[in-house]
C-alpha cells in the first residue's frame, strides 16, 4: 500500500566556505527586471509583476522608458533595489535610482547599462563576526557609499555566494517595516 502523504526530500545542504559578500544595504524598495530568451520583458517589485498602470514608486515607469538599455542585461532575472528622491531614506538624492544587487556581475560600469547602479560592495573575503562588525563601523563613520554625504546609512547586507544566501544587519534593530 503507498503512503497517502507525498515523500519531502531533505534538502542539500551548502557547503560552507568560499568567503562572504558584504554590501551596503539601501534602504528603498525591492524592484526586478526579467528578461526571457525571446526578450520577454516584464518588471516587479518583491512580490509581484508590475505594469507603469499598476506600478510601485515608478519603477515599472522608469523601466519601460529605459527597456532599450536594460535588455543589454541579458536573459534572466536582475534584481535590485529603486531608491531615491521619495522612497525611504530618500538619501538626499533629487532622482531615483536602480542598483543591481549581483556586485560579481555589475560592479564595473562598463558592463551594465548607463541608468543602472550597482549596490557597493564594502568587503569581500572570509566570513567572520569581526568582518561585520568592522564594515558597519566604517560604514556608519563615513556614511553611504551609494550617495556619498549621506550619513544615515541603514546597514549591510551579507551574502553567502556558496549557500546562495543573503541576511540583512542594520543599524536600528528594532525598527520593523510594516510595524509601529
Amino acid at each position: 500500500m503507498a503512503p497517502s502523504i507525498p515523500f519531502t526530500p531533505f534538502p542539500k545542504i551548502p557547503r560552507h566556505g568560499g568567503g562572504c559578500r558584504i554590501l551596503e544595504k539601501i534602504d528603498g524598495t525591492n524592484a526586478s527586471v526579467f528578461i526571457g530568451e525571446d526578450g520577454e520583458f516584464l518588471v516587479g517589485s518583491r512580490t509581484r509583476w508590475i505594469t507603469p498602470e499598476d506600478d510601485n514608486f515608478g519603477f515599472a515607469r522608469w523601466a519601460y522608458n529605459h527597456k532599450d538599455e536594460l535588455l543589454t542585461l541579458g536573459p534572466g532575472h536582475h534584481f535590485g533595489e529603486w531608491w531615491g528622491a521619495g522612497i525611504e531614506r530618500r538619501y538626499g538624492l533629487s532622482e531615483k535610482r536602480f542598483s543591481l544587487f549581483d556586485t560579481g556581475r555589475w560592479s564595473d560600469p562598463a558592463v551594465r547599462p548607463a541608468c543602472c547602479h550597482c549596490v557597493p560592495l564594502l568587503y569581500a573575503g572570509q566570513y567572520t563576526d569581526p568582518a561585520i562588525s568592522e564594515t558597519m563601523a566604517k560604514l556608519r563613520e563615513t556614511g553611504s557609499i551609494a550617495a556619498p554625504g549621506f550619513m544615515n546609512p541603514e546597514g549591510v547586507v551579507v551574502y553567502l555566494p556558496g549557500a546562495h544566501w543573503s541576511f540583512k544587519k542594520t543599524f536600528n534593530k528594532n525598527k520593523h517595516k510594516g510595524k509601529t
